[in-house]
């Protein structure tokens, strides 16, 4: 009866595992995972009990699975770590947090409970964190540097492509491309220039390079430009 106890008991318990993409929090790690993080966060407190929280344990499994390298996914046991839940005024299972730049004030989740509602909250307060940082009002330390680099006229993370190394780079490649045709005479284009390579670094920084942004001179790379209808 004890092993049969000790086993219901575990099962319970696991509503995650380490060869999840849900990053278990605790009491030790949570501070330095998240708080001392740049990363964007989704956290859920919650209860191994709790019948809710294991209806949206697959789902949350699903929604950190596609956000992996682009947002942090979490989940803390709040009935073990109580005191980490009541920190962060958890007072009911599951509860969901938003952990964007500033991280002591986070945002509780109010979507839906499937893998394409959180999906799409974390990539739309993803989209406020880059915008804020490129506005200069994040509290990150390193944006505020790479934007004056970047809008200085650095362009170290925007990628040239050309008719040549465009299908090695973009097509066989996993990752999210967003492609500039420009021409080197155009001011629309040279206005472009400084916003482009901002916004380059920026979305490298928070994707952790999943997502790559690229330019392609148009005047030389004709056959190339000519296969997108530029």
């Amino acid at each position: 009866l004890g092993t049969v106890s000790c086993t219901l008991f575990l099962a319970v318990n696991a509503l995650y595992s380490a060869s999840d993409d849900v990053i278990e929090l605790t009491p030790t790690n949570f501070n330095r995972e998240v708080v001392q993080s740049e990363n964007l966060w989704l956290v859920e407190f919650y209860a191994p009990w709790c019948g809710h929280c294991q209806r949206l344990t697959p789902e949350w499994k699903k929604a950190a699975t596609a956000l992996k390298g682009v947002v942090k996914v979490g989940a803390v046991d709040a009935d073990k770590h109580q005191s980490l839940g009541g920190q962060y005024g958890v007072r009911g299972f599951p509860t969901i947090k938003i952990f964007g730049a500033n991280k002591n004030k986070a945002e509780d989740y109010q979507g839906g409970r499937t893998s394409d509602a959180i999906v799409d909250a974390a990539l739309s307060a993803l989209r406020s964190l880059v915008k804020d940082r490129l506005s200069g009002r994040s509290g990150g330390y390193s944006s505020g540097k790479q934007n004056q680099d970047s809008r200085g006229g650095g362009k170290r993370d925007v990628i040239e492509l050309t008719d040549d190394s465009f299908d090695k780079n973009v097509i066989n490649s996993d990752d999210v491309w967003m492609v500039e045709f420009y021409a080197p005479w155009c001011g629309h284009c040279k206005n472009l220039e400084p916003e482009w390579a901002a916004a380059a670094t920026e979305v490298k920084e928070q994707t952790k390079g999943k997502v790559k942004l690229a330019a392609v001179d148009a005047t030389v790379n004709q056959m190339l430009a000519g296969r997108y209808g530029v």
